[in-house]
């Protein structure tokens, strides 16, 4: 009886260890695409603006692009680091 107990408690772990799991992609899933959409925007206005950084523009279009490769094979992680340095660029564009 005791091994019986033991193999339902370590089923009920792994459930909730994979439902811990799946909340985590979860909000790397949504820092990803608002993260895109965020950085997108942030670069249209700085070309708006008229800064003079085009070198810094073309990283972070690559970078966007990068990222937007990388969420539609889930990977997430990837995604938002590509979005953090295409955001530098973005801001190195406008002299902050």
């Amino acid at each position: 009886m005791p091994l019986k107990i033991v193999g339902v408690s370590g089923i009920l772990l792994a459930m909730l260890l994979a439902g811990c799991a799946g909340q985590q992609q979860g909000r790397l899933d949504l820092a990803c695409r608002q993260g895109i959409e965020t950085a997108y925007d942030e670069l249209s206005f700085a070309r708006s603006q008229g800064f003079s950084g085009s070198v810094a523009w073309s990283k972070a279009t690559s970078l966007l692009g990068a990222a937007k490769v990388v969420e539609q094979v889930e990977n997430y992680q990837q995604c938002v680091d590509n979005v953090e340095k295409a955001r530098f660029y973005i801001r190195q564009s406008q002299g902050s």
